[in-house]
């Protein structure tokens, strides 16, 4: 189960909780765990490092079996996991009929990234393919150097000396070049984010790093998204993480021409 830093992440169980028997591994590391009659919130805190590992056991009330549910937290950069339904007892058919529109959603979705997958195999590379799959206007790509107006905000051991963005007709992309300290681990940019001041996220097509950037080297990122027009009014916050790894990078004020 995911948790973040900062980001609340809430458990709703069918029955009742034992509240003073809650136990938690690091509970130094959360500024809150709110445990109600049958809910369970919990927020870390900004010292909780991407990658590590939690234990959670929760005791029921009623003594019926299972008598404890056992979950293990991980912190990751920024995906929470906002609700979670913890189901104990018999379902009702409510439950099974959210279920499976929940599994046809997620076929939905699945068969749409299959055609756009496919789409793109089909169609020519280069700017061949950009102009046969509408991405261009007749005022073709447009792009602008970001380097002095981002807010930046990164982990000691990486910096982002450069910035770039770019639009054309349906796609956006931030290019950021990455420095990495000497004395330090590879880093490799494993997911993204780019959402908007209301909390809006753009969809991130694809996180692209040709090879792992090298201690003492400078290596490049680009984020492709989703973007038609109306969509693309900015400022943005891009963050950048890495695989099972505490490094990321924060851009703020990212906007796009």
């Amino acid at each position: 189960m995911a948790v973040s830093p900062g980001l609340s992440t809430m458990l709703l169980f069918d029955s009742e909780l034992q509240r003073e028997a809650i136990e938690l591994e690091g509970r130094q590391r959360f500024s809150l765990v709110d445990v109600g009659q049958a809910t369970l919130r919990l927020v870390p805190s900004a010292s909780a490092i991407p990658g590590e590992r939690f234990k959670l056991v929760v005791r029921f009330r009623d003594g019926a079996a299972p008598v404890t549910a056992v979950f293990l937290l991980k912190v990751h950069p920024a995906k929470a996991e906002a609700t979670i339904e913890v189901y104990r007892e018999q379902r009702t058919i409510e439950t099974y009929q959210q279920e499976v529109r929940d599994a046809r959603a997620e076929v939905s979705r699945c068969k749409e990234e299959l055609t756009r997958l496919t789409a793109e195999h089909r169609a020519p590379g280069g700017l061949t393919g950009i102009l046969a799959n509408g991405g261009l206007d007749p005022h073709g790509v447009s792009g602008q150097v970001l380097t002095r107006t981002v807010a930046k905000t990164a982990a000691n051991e990486l910096a982002a000396p450069f910035v770039k963005s770019y639009r054309s007709s349906k796609l956006a992309a931030v290019d950021v070049w990455v420095d990495v300290k000497t004395g330090t681990l590879p880093w490799t940019a494993e997911g993204a984010t780019l959402k908007g001041r209301s909390g809006e996220a753009l969809k991130i097509l694809k996180v692209w790093q040709s090879e792992p950037i090298l201690p003492g080297t400078r290596g490049r990122v680009i984020v492709e998204a989703e973007a038609p027009a109306a969509a693309v009014q900015g400022p943005f916050s891009l963050k950048l993480w890495e695989a099972d790894g505490p490094r990321s990078i924060t851009l703020g004020n990212v906007t796009f021409p």
